[in-house]
């Protein structure tokens, strides 16, 4: 009889992640970052207005490489969650975003840096 394929999670590294999981200095697992903010485009704007008192949606847009639709879609969703703060006008004639990091915003990525740094050194040791 054949021999059941082997996965990935079949080899001796699957042994130790069961064994011991990997927890940061801060005590908490890797997979509990800030999801919200950990992917690129999200992460990219918090970082971008945590350096910068307000950026408008076409800056942001062109400093993250991203289109129109994704940056509208992850904007809002920082914006749902209390972590940016959206200001709409109009220059002329033509319609306006500033988008500007709430207190909320600035604490969260903070605590995701913390995070983050914790896991570099743990993995570093």
């Amino acid at each position: 009889m054949a021999e059941p394929a082997r996965t990935p999670e079949d080899g001796p590294r699957a042994a130790r992640r069961e064994t011991r999981p990997m927890v940061t200095a801060s005590g908490s697992n890797p997979v509990d970052l800030d999801r919200l903010i950990h992917g690129r485009v999200r992460l990219g704007i918090v970082s971008a207005l945590a350096v910068e008192e307000s950026l408008t949606f076409n800056e942001l847009k062109e400093r993250l490489e991203t289109s129109d639709g994704n940056l509208s879609v992850h904007a809002r969703r920082l914006e749902e969650a209390g972590y940016l703060e959206v200001t709409k006008s109009f220059q002329g004639r033509m319609p306006r975003t500033d988008y500007r990091l709430t207190p909320e915003g600035r604490a969260a990525l903070e605590r995701y840096l913390d995070h983050m740094e914790a896991l570099i050194q743990r993995v570093r040791d």
